[in-house]
């Protein structure tokens, strides 16, 4: 066992003695589970969703990111067809015997996602035999961020530098979180969380496209213009909130549906709007307005991007978040309206941005309950991690980095 070298970690986290230490950790915990040193070790982010709220599972565009923060883990094969992962912080162990893959339960937490996301392989045509992993995440769980994606594409580069020759790809990686998730979690996701995990750096996706066009690498990152992305935890979780959550995807398809399509892509706006009086359904139909309109504003945040034009990405970041809250209407759950920790975050956010006139805010990924966003220049950052630390609790404010390098194994040298 050699442990990844300060190089490499300076090149993946931008520092070495932090995450130096984590590592270190994690192959202390890995040792003394598994009686052995013999390991490798992986890493996959979180990520963030820059524009392009809940447009992937019908065929939308997204600016996404992946972030500083990260899942790793440190796993060996073991020759058998027993997989055993263990996750710090969480009681119990993961076992799968591939032999018996049909007898996993669906709907029971991360056994049912790994049976998933194994099935998902095999099927693909991947090979999967059985391994040992330890496995620590820094990505808020439940918030908005991509944990699990993030522990999905984690499972995946072990699966793929053990067994399959670094021959899966991004694509590959996302398809079989999807699966899992879809089949094993009931829950109606898209490819956008899994892909910016996967992939690294910023990434425009166009998910009408075929597997090889849909992501194109983005040179950008917040710094480029001098501005910082700052998560804030509101202090509710989304992990019991799946059906609010899959409603924005059927519905969206109950408005394509109405037209004659099973995905929004595949018809426009003048069509919908042609078709409003034939749908009874009008949070459908403001979803569906959402889904066009929004392209348009990753469109625009993309042409941005290529020129640092910071004012019209900005424009377009709170286009998205008003659009999210008054037409997707993912900001807080009519199943409990009285608890709208989002909103109010948002507008406590608003009201520190309206003192200096620069800056952004959003609610962040799945919505609901979660985690909002915050743009703002980097002079303004110390003081608002301070200011909404007060309402949320200063540990509930991340301010984050994009991070280059996606899901894979951390390797000697990159």
């Amino acid at each position: 066992m050699k442990l990844p070298s300060r190089e490499v970690l300076e090149k993946i986290y931008g520092e070495s003695e932090k995450s130096a230490k984590r590592y270190e950790s994690l192959a202390e915990h890995f040792k003394e589970l598994y009686h052995s040193d013999e390991m490798e070790f992986f890493t996959a982010p979180g990520r963030t969703e820059i524009v392009g709220n809940h447009t992937d599972h019908n065929g939308g565009k997204i600016l996404a990111a992946s972030i500083s923060m990260d899942t790793i883990g440190a796993a060996y094969p073991t020759g058998t067809d027993i997989i055993t992962i263990v996750s710090e912080g969480y009681k119990g162990k993961v076992v799968i015997d591939l032999r018996e893959l049909e007898k996993v339960p669906k709907n029971k937490g991360t056994l049912s996602l790994v049976a998933g996301m194994v099935t998902a392989a095999k099927k693909s045509g991947f090979k999967v035999e059985g391994f040992h992993a330890y496995v620590s995440t820094q990505v808020i769980a439940a918030a908005g961020v991509s944990s699990s994606a993030s522990f999905e594409m984690l499972i995946c580069s072990i699966i793929n530098y053990f067994f399959n020759d670094q021959k899966m790809r991004c694509i590959d990686y996302a398809r079989i979180g999807q699966f899992a998730e879809n089949n094993y979690w009931d829950k109606a996701s898209g490819l956008m969380d899994q892909m910016a995990c996967a992939a690294g750096g910023t990434i425009l996706l166009d998910f009408s496209k075929g597997d090889d066009e849909l992501c194109q690498q983005v040179d950008f990152s917040f710094s480029q213009i001098g501005y910082d992305l700052v998560i804030v935890n509101t202090g509710k979780g989304h992990a019991d909130l799946s059906e609010e959550y899959s409603s924005v995807p059927l519905e969206m398809k109950e408005a394509a549906a109405a037209m004659g399509a099973s995905l929004l892509c595949q018809r426009d706006m003048d069509t919908l709007l042609e078709t409003l009086p034939k749908i009874d359904n009008d949070r459908a139909v403001l979803r569906a307005m959402h889904f066009y309109e929004e392209n348009k504003r990753v469109d625009k945040a993309y042409e941005a991007t290529r020129t640092n034009d910071a004012q019209s990405l900005l424009q377009a970041i709170s286009q998205s978040g008003r659009s999210s809250w008054e037409w997707l209407q993912n900001c807080y759950s009519i199943q409990n309206p009285k608890e709208q920790k989002i909103t109010l975050t948002l507008a406590l956010t608003q009201l520190f941005l309206e003192k200096s006139g620069r800056g952004v805010c959003r609610v962040h990924g799945g919505g609901f309950a979660g985690v909002i966003a915050c743009v703002l220049p980097k002079d303004e950052t110390e003081a608002y991690v301070d200011y909404i630390g007060k309402y949320v609790g200063k540990e509930n404010v991340y301010p984050m980095n994009t991070r280059l390098f996606g899901a894979g194994h951390v390797a000697k040298e990159l």
